[in-house]
Formats: structure tokens, C-alpha cells, sequence
């Protein structure tokens, strides 16, 4: 599901070039804000397409369903971050309650899983079947936590939503009980969530974040990608929130001195600090050889 370009808009566009002499014209000028008009107009029904398609199987009562919408979303919100202009239409759609992700999110393939007793059998002698809905597989919770952090970085608006919804708890319950793909799509839809949101930030305090991270990353039996993870996850953090005097996340130095020793919170700080300079990419290496850095320290003592 990947937005394509109107090939009208290119020939009218290489028509109305900015070399062309008859630019100028005022015509001319009419007719370019035209074709941007109608593009703009052709890229919102197509997002809005993309969105009603994917969510339609996400809201699914099957598992395999779910999933597959859930795929539609995250290669469409690849697509979507291509470019400014598709981004400021996601958003504009992100206003409409039945266009919104994070809800369906939580709603179905984050939900907490209960114990769904039959309260009565009345479903026995009417025409009306019992719904049951497939419990969320591995992969399904992987992939929405993908999806939550596409939509969170793309729109700021949607870190508000997910806490409306109790993602902090959500998130640190997955990390605590699921498996390795599921604990490091969370910690990345963590950051996430946590970046410039106060409310959220301060539901991962409560939730005493820090001290699930720091078991993970204390445990020398665990994936060593995953431990990884958590020392990118701790790196990003203290580099987000560093110097910050008053709550939340104000005490958040000491408590990793407390969690993880003097000396290796000692690095983390240090290491935190790598160069906002660097591009993307060289910033993503950098992370890494760090975090690596922060583990050899953890190992040490």
C-alpha cells in the first residue's frame, strides 16, 4: 500500500517548468496551483484508502487478520514518511476518530489478555453468535508495537492518545512477560511514546521503567541483541532528560547508579552525550558502539 504520483500531475508539472517562459504568465500560475490542489486532494483520499483498508483488517476478530492489516499500516506509514506533505495529510486524518491507529492498537492487538468466561448461554438460544477473538500471537504484538512507533513519531498528537489508553503500563507488561521480538519492539515504541510527553514519562516512573530495564540488561543469559537494546533504550533516555532538575525522570542518574553500579552509570552518561552532529546513519553506529560499551562495563563488575 505505497502512495504512487499522478502521472497527469508529472506532465502538466514538466508542461509548467520552472525554464518554461510562459510561467510568468498568470495563467500559468493558476494552472500550477491547479495540479497542486488536485494532488494534494488525490494523496488525502489515498491515505485515507490506505488507513480504512489497514485498520479494517487490524480490527479483526482473527489473529492472522490482525496481522496482516497490521503490515498494510507499517509499509504505508513507510511510505507516508517519505515526504513533509504526506505526513501534514496523516496527521490532518488523525483527527477523525475512525481514522485514528492508536486506539485500534490497543483495543485489539495490544490488548491485555483476560479470562473470557461465558457469563451466561443465552447465545444457545438466539440467533445472535458468540464472538470470540483470537488472543494476540507473538508476531501480531511485534508489529503493532512497530506500528505504534511509526505513528508516534510521525504525530506527536498520538503519544497523547496512547496514553489515554495506558500504554506505559501496557508496554512495561510486554516487556516484562513476552518474548525477545516482542521486548525490543517495545523498548524502541517506549522512546517513542516517552519523547517530549510528560504524562508519559511520568506513568514509566511510576511503573519503575528503569528497574525492568535494568534486570533485562543485568542478565547475562539473555539475547545478547536484546541486552543491546536496553543499553540504546538507557543511552536515549539519559540523552533526552539529561540535566532535568525537576520530575519526572529527575532522580533518573541515581537510580541507575543504584540499579547498575556507579562505574557503568558513570559510562552511560558519558556515552549518552555522542555527537548531534553526526547524520542519521553515523548517529546509528555510534548508538550502537556504545551500547556495547555499556555492556563490556556491565560484564566487568
Amino acid at each position: 500500500m505505497y502512495l504512487k504520483k499522478a502521472l497527469w500531475a508529472e506532465e502538466v508539472a514538466a508542461k509548467v517548468s520552472p525554464e518554461s517562459e510562459s510561467q510568468q504568465d498568470s495563467a500559468a500560475m493558476v494552472v500550477q496551483e491547479l495540479v497542486d490542489s488536485l494532488n494534494r486532494q488525490r494523496l488525502y483520499r489515498e491515505i485515507t484508502l490506505a488507513l480504512k483498508t489497514g485498520l479494517r483488517d487490524a480490527l479483526a476478530e482473527f489473529s492472522f487478520l490482525r496481522i496482516r492489516g497490521l503490515r498494510s499500516l507499517l509499509n504505508f506509514l513507510r511510505s507516508v514518511a517519505e515526504s513533509d506533505s504526506t505526513i501534514q495529510l496523516f496527521c490532518l486524518t488523525q483527527s477523525v476518530p475512525e481514522l485514528r491507529v492508536v486506539p485500534a492498537l490497543f483495543q485489539h492487538s495490544l490488548k491485555e489478555t483476560q479470562d473470557e468466561r461465558v457469563a451466561n448461554l443465552d447465545h444457545l438460544f438466539g440467533v445472535e453468535p458468540l464472538k470470540i477473538t483470537s488472543p494476540s500471537t507473538d508476531a501480531e504484538v511485534a508489529l503493532a508495537l512497530r506500528v505504534l512507533e511509526g505513528c508516534c513519531l510521525l504525530h506527536r498528537e498520538s503519544t497523547a492518545l496512547a496514553h489515554h489508553h495506558k500504554a506505559i503500563q501496557v508496554l512495561i507488561n510486554i516487556l516484562s512477560t513476552r518474548g525477545v521480538l516482542e521486548q525490543g519492539a517495545c523498548l524502541d515504541a517506549l522512546i517513542s511514546i516517552m519523547l517530549d510527553s510528560t504524562a508519559n514519562q511520568m506513568d514509566f516512573e511510576a511503573c519503575n521503567g528503569i528497574e525492568e530495564v535494568a534486570e533485562l540488561i543485568r542478565d547475562k543469559q539473555l539475547d545478547e541483541n536484546l541486552r543491546l537494546k536496553c543499553g540504546e533504550f538507557l543511552l536515549l533516555l539519559i540523552g533526552h532528560v539529561n540535566g532535568r532538575e525537576k520530575p519526572p525522570l529527575a532522580a533518573i542518574h541515581e537510580d541507575i547508579s543504584r540499579l547498575l553500579g556507579e562505574k557503568s552509570a558513570s559510562l552511560i552518561w558519558a556515552a549518552s552525550q555522542f555527537g548531534s552532529t553526526l547524520d542519521p546513519k553515523e548517529r546509528l553506529t555510534a548508538l550502537h558502539i556504545q551500547a556495547g560499551r555499556v555492556l563490556e562495563s556491565l560484564d566487568l563488575y
